[in-house]
């Protein structure tokens, strides 16, 4: 089989350039296909990978009629705007903060910036006091924070906190049982990062999106919402890079044929690639060139597979 040789050569390729990798798996909407462990596989923080799932909440919660993309930020959290606001704080949507154009147009939150105390006590008060530079939904700027406040919108719709939530709608349903998750100071759920899972359970929510929002024959997703969140809504600025091309809600694009992934810092990634009806996920060490492996995922993965 092809896609079994492309993949145990990357094994190969991999252990003789000593990546910085700790597992790689490759699904069907249905099922693991192939997968291999370099370190023993367990539960890790999979980051901004996190970001896929808050949105995935997102859209169920639209799909319920209790949200909105045109929601605005103040309108859910009137007692937070300061007396003197930018009258453009008043403007950003969740359709803004799930595309990373909230008007800050800074990181904030990121994961230094949270073990640093940054935003205490309350990362809400913290980010209604932040200037917006830009109009919002006009500029890409990648910021945890935007995330976080989406979360906090998600929240406020459905009466819950995000992870009772996901866990009612999306966890207890894919079998992911209740994941190891970041709080914030106030015990919310962090909607940019912080989750922990395995490989195989990471990569689920790509099996979910592959098979159109249906698991064992129930809609979890709708098929308007995958359509919607996994196409380009906004172009990336920054640095050349070819994985760069693009942002849905909470999903990067990817340069291959109508493909797209959930990307956490250090390499936690997982890829759909609709036309190959394949997902494809992999976890890496915080440490290590992950560049390298990027490029080795480019060149010895994705590349065989779509010209197969």
């Amino acid at each position: 089989m092809r896609l079994e040789k492309i993949f145990n050569e990357f094994i190969e390729y991999s252990e003789k350039e000593k990546l910085y990798i700790e597992g790689i798996a490759i699904a069907d909407e249905v099922q693991v296909l192939m997968e291999h462990h370099f370190t023993p596989d367990l539960p890790r923080n999979i980051y901004s990978h996190t970001k896929s799932y808050m949105a995935t909440a997102a859209g169920i919660a639209i799909e319920e009629g209790k949200l909105s993309l045109d929601n605005r930020l103040a309108d859910f959290f009137p007692e937070y705007l300061p007396k003197q606001a930018d009258s453009r704080l008043s403007e950003i949507t969740l359709r803004n903060l799930l595309t990373m154009s909230s008007g800050f147009h800074k990181p904030y939150l990121m994961g230094k910036d949270r073990r640093e105390g940054i935003g205490m006590p309350d990362y809400m008060e913290y980010m209604m006091s932040r200037p917006i530079v830009c109009e919002p939904g006009s500029r890409f700027l990648y910021s945890t924070a935007d995330s976080i406040l989406a979360g906090r919108m998600i929240e406020k719709a459905v009466g819950m906190r995000l992870g009772v939530y996901l866990y009612e709608r999306l966890f207890r349903k894919l079998n992911q049982g209740w994941p190891q998750w970041e709080n914030d100071p106030q015990g919310h759920p962090i909607g940019g990062g912080g989750m922990h899972m395995t490989l195989t359970d990471m990569m689920k929510l790509g099996q979910l999106y592959l098979a159109d929002g249906i698991w064992k024959g129930e809609q979890l997703i709708s098929h308007n919402w995958i359509q919607e969140a996994t196409k380009k809504q906004i172009d990336t600025e920054g640095e050349q890079d070819i994985w760069k091309c693009g942002y849905g809600y909470q999903f990067w694009m990817s340069p291959y044929p109508k493909a797209y992934r959930a990307d956490g810092a250090y390499g936690q990634i997982t890829t759909v690639l609709p036309e190959q009806n394949l997902v494809v996920a992999v976890q890496c060490p915080e440490y290590g060139d992950f560049e390298k492996v990027k490029r080795a995922l480019h060149t010895k993965i994705f590349l065989p597979i779509i010209k197969d």
